[in-house]
């Protein structure tokens, strides 16, 4: 049932993420997660491994083997239960599999590990995962420009997430963000991002731990009138994270995204008014008409004219 969830997952949404699979990280990462897979099954190859099975056949998996996988799939269950995008799925299945694999090799043969764990530690410093490229409404924000834009109009309220580019969480919680972005922002309610592994200075002032024990990465912060008014995950008196899901529903219910977008579009009609008057006032006044003269000056007229004649 783990490997089923995911599977039916990635089958419903392949006509958006076939082209992120494609991309080279994902195809790597495919071939080192079936690496053991491939060694143990593939012949001529096989045939040279040791094996501790009762019937000698090397192109097979013995009991122990098949111990370590069923763990693999226990976990992956566990952590695929928290998994809100496609993405999360397949990272997990990936990021265990290469783990299982280490310690299938190692005990295979020692000199297969070490070459497996070696290649496993230059793929994860040389090769990162793509980041979103879709269409979002979302300001990016400096260690300079966080504070200038929190504080320049009170009436804003903003939804700042702060990550870091090596988290697998930010990278998987990026689309989700984004869909949020397009549907809730406007003129009162804006969104906004800072990479905290790159501007340390706003990791400490804000109190969001990079450290990859924290839990704390992504963080949603909510900012009405330059101030904190609430954060997720929460964090406790100890400093630790409380365990929360980042998913579009939590985040809306939370947040109270739907009533802070009704009160967003009040500011945004107010200041479309304040414009259109400021552009009114920018013309003169059209003058005045004449008034025609009245019809009792014009008779007057008419009879001096008579009796001249």
């Amino acid at each position: 049932m783990a490997l089923l969830t995911p599977l039916f997952a990635f089958l419903y949404h392949l006509p958006q993420v076939y082209k992120w699979l494609l991309k080279p990280y994902y195809i790597a990462s495919l071939f080192m997660s079936l690496a053991f897979l491939m060694v143990r099954k593939t012949p001529g190859i096989c045939e040279h491994l040791s094996s501790t099975r009762e019937d000698g056949n090397s192109c097979d998996f013995d009991w122990r083997e098949v111990e370590i996988l069923m763990f693999l799939s226990a976990i992956v269950m566990l952590k695929n239960r928290r998994a809100i995008t496609v993405e999360q799925h397949v990272g997990n299945i990936i990021l265990f599999s290469k783990v299982a694999n280490v310690f299938l090799f190692f005990r295979l043969d020692i000199r297969m590990g070490l070459l497996y764990l070696t290649l496993c530690i230059v793929f994860l410093m040389t090769c990162k995962p793509p980041l979103y490229m879709g269409p979002e409404y979302i300001k990016y924000f400096n260690d300079k420009t966080i504070d200038e834009e929190l504080e320049k109009d009170s009436r804003v309220t903003w939804i700042v997430e702060f990550f870091a580019n090596w988290s697998p969480e930010c990278q998987s919680f990026a689309s989700v963000y984004a869909d949020l972005s397009l549907k809730y922002n406007c003129a009162g309610l804006k969104f906004g991002k800072v990479d905290i592994g790159r501007y340390g200075e706003v990791s400490k002032k804000y109190k969001v731990s990079t450290s990859p024990l924290s839990k704390q990465l992504p963080s949603l912060v909510l900012f009405q009138g330059g101030k904190e008014v609430m954060r997720r995950p929460q964090v406790d008196k100890k400093g630790r994270a409380v365990s929360w899901s980042f998913t579009e529903e939590n985040i809306i219910r939370e947040f109270n995204l739907n009533e802070l977008y009704q009160k967003s579009k009040k500011l945004s009609k107010t200041k479309g008014e304040r414009n259109e008057k400021a552009n009114d006032s920018q013309f003169p006044p059209l003058p005045e008409e004449e008034e025609p003269e009245s019809d009792a000056n014009t008779q007057e007229v008419e009879l001096e004219s008579k009796k001249d004649k």
